[in-house]
């Protein structure tokens, strides 16, 4: 069962729209910010894909478009052999998925968690900043969720 606090309104749910604006920034925000372990060449699938992002926190992109988008940089994930290109993939993949389901944002978070054990970074350390980096009208519904869920995918 979803957590209703990532529903939509519209959808039965009690997140508000800029909520949900919100919740793709961060996602994006959570991505990106692992974009460089990538390396120099970054699949522009990706960056189309943080872009579609951007404009539908806007109110300039369908959320097909964001589908479509976030479907490219699976594919990337799918192409790669690299665990780090994986984790970054998907993590690019999940923020722009936000779009269509409000929770893909923490999938955007895990992910990047993800990139930075691959490179031997600290996990703790990226999730504190990704923690900071979420506005005070969803902090505390994020951040108790993401704890649910990391226990519950063990990690």
């Amino acid at each position: 069962m979803r957590d209703k606090k990532f529903v939509a309104e519209h959808r039965g749910g009690v997140l508000r729209k800029e909520q949900h604006r919100q919740l793709m920034q961060w996602g994006c925000d959570c991505a990106e910010h692992v974009l460089y372990l990538a390396g120099k060449e970054i699949d522009e699938r990706l960056i189309d894909a943080l872009t579609v992002a951007k404009e539908w926190i806007k109110g300039n992109a369908l959320v097909g478009e964001a589908r479509n988008a976030s479907l490219g940089a699976h594919s990337v994930a799918r192409e790669s052999s690299n665990p780090t290109s994986i984790a970054i993939a998907r993590s690019v993949g999940h923020a722009v998925a936000t779009a269509h389901m409000a929770d893909h944002s923490l999938g955007a978070a895990f992910y990047a968690l993800k990139a930075v054990k691959g490179v031997g970074k600290s996990i703790e350390d990226e999730k504190n900043w990704q923690n900071d980096q979420l506005p005070t009208q969803i902090k505390e519904f994020v951040i108790k969720a993401r704890n649910r869920k990391e226990k519950a995918l063990n990690i």
